[in-house]
């Protein structure tokens, strides 16, 4: 959720790169009795197989390379750049048009894909939380389980309980945004600081602790996270709070 690319983007980036140039390669001495339209269409599935990934690079990378290669390789003059016939040249531009435009469908299925399995994992997180509190978990129980949920969920270093101390870190407000002192942190653009961050387990504007967050600098979790966190950080206020009232 946090990696812009992770390490199954590079291999996809390096499929796009290596696949379509082997594929051309492969079919090479075929090419005096393989049709260029047939040749074409192997291209492109090579080309779908690397978009399928949904990064964006990727099938972008692949269509361009598919489309150089097939020129290279398959087209007159052969082993050259440049194309004389007209007809093999609109092939070789469709390739660029279709890998892109499949690549562009792949990526919008990945992030459809991703935001269902985001959800789910806010879902899960305060279900389980709300599990805890109606089974009377007690206090370190129940803030030992949330921050594990919040290191996973903010993509923390670590995360720890305090019950006693506020104040001194920036804090991270219920509407996901981190305040240092009386200005707003831009999170967009610095991502998040180097040091430890609060957020507070408060109830009707009272701090019953504070949960202190390591972040990793530089990186931020998306709003939904940083919102879904005070969320839990709230069931932990009400849950001690009943304690004390029944204390």
């Amino acid at each position: 959720m946090l990696s812009w690319w992770s390490w199954r983007d590079r291999l996809a980036v390096l499929a796009g790169l290596v696949l379509p140039c082997a594929v051309c390669a492969a079919l090479a001495p075929f090419r005096f009795s393989l049709p260029n339209t047939d040749a074409a269409l192997v291209l492109v599935v090579a080309v779908v197989a690397v978009a399928a990934n949904g990064h964006r690079l990727a099938g972008v990378v692949g269509s361009i390379s598919a489309a150089v290669w097939f020129d290279f390789f398959l087209t007159p003059p052969y082993e050259r750049f440049a194309i004389n016939d007209r007809t093999d040249l609109e092939t070789t531009l469709l390739l660029v048009v279709v890998g892109v435009a499949v690549t562009e469908i792949a990526v919008r299925g990945r992030r459809q894909r991703l935001l269902a399995q985001t959800d789910a994992a806010y879902l899960d997180a305060i279900e389980s939380t709300t599990a805890l509190v109606e089974a009377g978990a007690g206090p370190s129980h129940l803030t030992a389980h949330v921050s594990n949920l919040l290191t996973t969920l903010l993509g923390l270093r670590g995360c720890c309980f305090e019950a006693s101390r506020f104040g001194g870190l920036p804090r991270l407000d219920p509407d996901g945004q981190l305040r240092v002192g009386d200005s707003e942190w831009d999170l967009d653009q610095y991502g998040m600081p180097e040091r430890d961050i609060e957020l507070l387990a408060s109830l009707h504007g009272r701090a019953y602790g504070r949960f202190v967050l390591e972040p990793v600098a530089g990186l931020v979790a998306p709003v939904p996270a940083r919102r879904c966190a005070s969320m839990l950080a709230s069931q932990v206020a009400a849950a001690l709070a009943g304690q004390r009232r029944a204390a």
